[in-house]
C-alpha cells in the first residue's frame, strides 16, 4: 500500500478529512453533516491557531483514516475523532495513526495521553497499551464510551 500520513492543508483535504469523520462517527446514527465538527475545527477553518494536531492517512488520494490530538495542558493530551474507513480497517492504519500521535505528544513532553473510546474500540486501544479508567458517557443514547489512559 502507498499510504501517506499527513496533516490536512488544503480546503479539499479538510473537506475529505471531515467527510470521513462524519461518515464513520456520525452518519450511522443519523447525525447531520457538520455534527462531526466542533469549535476547535471552526478555528482551524478560520486559520486561527488551535491547541491541537490533525492527521489523516491517505492512499491514492483517498482519505482512509483521521484523528485529532488536543493538548489539554503542558503534560496532558487527548486523542479525539479517531476514525478509519470501514474498507481500510484491520490493515494497521489505526495503529499507525495512534503511534504517530503518541510521538507528537512525546515531542511536546506530554506525560499522559487519554481518550474516550467507544465500547467496540476498547480492545484495539488496550492492545496499544491504553487502560480503561472509567465508564464515561453515552453518545446518541446508545454508544457507551470508556475513558482510557496511557502514560508516555
Amino acid at each position: 500500500m502507498g499510504l501517506i500520513l499527513t496533516t490536512p492543508k488544503t480546503e479539499l483535504e479538510l473537506q475529505q478529512y471531515y467527510d470521513l469523520r462524519w461518515r464513520i462517527l456520525r452518519k450511522p446514527w443519523g447525525q447531520p453533516e457538520g455534527s462531526e465538527r466542533d469549535e476547535i475545527d471552526d478555528r482551524l477553518a478560520d486559520k486561527i491557531d488551535t491547541p491541537c494536531h490533525h492527521v489523516m492517512m491517505i492512499e491514492k488520494n483517498i482519505v482512509c483514516g483521521v484523528a485529532r490530538l488536543e493538548f489539554s495542558t503542558d503534560k496532558l493530551a487527548q486523542l479525539r475523532y479517531m476514525a478509519v474507513d470501514n474498507l481500510y480497517q484491520g490493515q494497521g492504519i489505526g495503529r499507525c495513526i495512534v503511534e504517530h500521535m503518541e510521538l507528537i505528544a512525546r515531542e511536546k513532553n506530554v506525560d499522559e495521553l487519554f481518550l474516550h473510546a467507544r465500547e467496540n474500540a476498547v480492545g484495539f486501544y488496550e492492545k496499544l497499551g491504553y487502560v480503561v479508567t472509567e465508564k464515561s458517557y453515552l453518545l446518541f443514547g446508545s454508544i457507551q464510551h470508556f475513558k482510557m489512559v496511557k502514560r508516555l
